[in-house]
């Protein structure tokens, strides 16, 4: 890391930090709608090389997305003057991270910073909170910012949301600083209050595969939108702050008062899903991670058919995990592509692959990426 920061700026950095991708283990599009969540971290890294600079200027670099496969500086601004949207593609994510700092009161100056990372971009695995909240570490490390953790991942989604134009939730920010290794981290989306939820598969001869589908649709942003949109309208309708404020056992009566079957579903979706975080917590805390399975599976069902964001390719992984012997699984992430995961018996997780693959070549898709989600820890300074 140290090499591709000497080799694009000429001089060492002053430390690398590095941030996870993360896995929702359950509770999709709950985020906004003030609900719970449990994510995992992964052990996929996105790692930023930092120096400051004293002229103002923050310079960006990648070392994949250079020419030809190597470093190049892609992009380059003056700190103080970020602005909103000014920035396109993934250097905007930086550029974003700063001028959250700045808006919030924060010295942040200019400086140089090389990023390299293996979290998948576009799987669904918060590739994008993974590069926020490194730069956003390094920066609160090098400008001696007195920042916590939690008020670290609110800029760097606001960053994302108000910089870079993606209406996400807190999710994977606070994943991605929070998480701890062999946890999975109860969110309440609403108060910002977590938990660390034991989440040890493998004492119980389980594994939790990760099936990367590969491929990303062009419906996601726009439909992202009209979705939380429709979220937000069933709240009003129903004279709510949000979704999370309906409980299961009222849904009946309160869906009866949407007159739009659409936004009905939508509105079914959100209030199932909290109560499948909770039941996937509840038995966590029981010792009795095989029951998760089903309940996965009825979070995919609920994606596919009352939120509407799922895709062939993401049917056919979890048709075809859940054929060759999967306990559970279902889509994760924003949906339209990315990723799903499956619960499985370690003893059938090769099975499970081999069927996946399978599948996809027969259906003429493209070979997915398989691979164990293992519960990692979080954002952390390496050097």
């Amino acid at each position: 890391m140290s090499d591709g920061f000497r080799d694009a700026f000429g001089r060492d950095p002053e430390g690398v930090w590095a941030a996870p991708g993360r896995v929702n283990v359950i509770g999709e599009f709950t985020d906004y709608n003030d609900g719970f969540v449990l994510p995992i971290a992964l052990p996929h890294v996105t790692r930023a090389a930092i120096a400051r600079r004293d002229d103002g200027r923050l310079r960006v670099v990648s070392a994949q997305l250079g020419p030809g496969g190597g470093t190049a500086t892609l992009a380059e601004a003056t700190v103080a003057g970020l602005e909103p949207e000014a920035a396109t593609g993934w250097a905007a994510y930086v550029f974003g991270v700063a001028w959250a700092l700045r808006e919030a009161g924060r010295p942040v100056g200019g400086a140089d910073v090389h990023i390299d990372s293996n979290v998948p971009i576009g799987a669904g695995l918060s590739s994008s909170a993974a590069l926020e909240c490194s730069v956003a570490l390094g920066l609160r490390d090098l400008f001696s910012l007195r920042m916590s953790r939690e008020r670290l991942a609110l800029l760097a989604q606001r960053a994302e949301n108000d910089f870079v134009g993606v209406p996400c939730g807190i999710m994977d920010q606070t994943a991605s600083l929070r998480c701890r290794a062999g946890r999975a981290l109860l969110l309440d989306t609403r108060s910002l209050a977590t938990r660390q939820v034991p989440f040890d598969l493998a004492r119980e001869g389980l594994v939790l595969l990760v099936l990367d589908t590969r491929v990303q649709h062009n419906l996601g942003t726009s439909a992202y939108a009209e979705r939380r949109w429709a979220c937000e309208e069933a709240a009003r309708v129903l004279g709510v702050r949000a979704l999370r404020d309906v409980e299961a056992g009222e849904m009946r009566g309160a869906l009866a008062r949407i007159d739009d079957p659409v936004i009905a579903r939508r509105a079914r979706h959100v209030i199932t899903e909290n109560a499948r975080v909770l039941e996937v917590v509840r038995l966590l805390d029981a010792g009795r991670p095989r029951e998760v399975g089903p309940v996965l599976s009825a979070g995919h069902e609920s994606l596919r058919d009352d939120f509407e964001v799922s895709a062939p390719e993401l049917d056919t992984a979890v048709g075809a995990a859940r054929s060759a012997g999967a306990l559970g699984a279902r889509m994760v992430g924003g949906g339209f592509g990315g990723s799903a995961i499956a619960l499985v018996d370690a003893g059938r997780a090769a099975a499970v692959e081999a069927a996946v693959r399978a599948a996809f070549a027969e259906r003429g898709f493209g070979s997915p990426r398989v691979f164990v989600a293992v519960p990692s820890g979080m954002a952390r300074r390496l050097a």
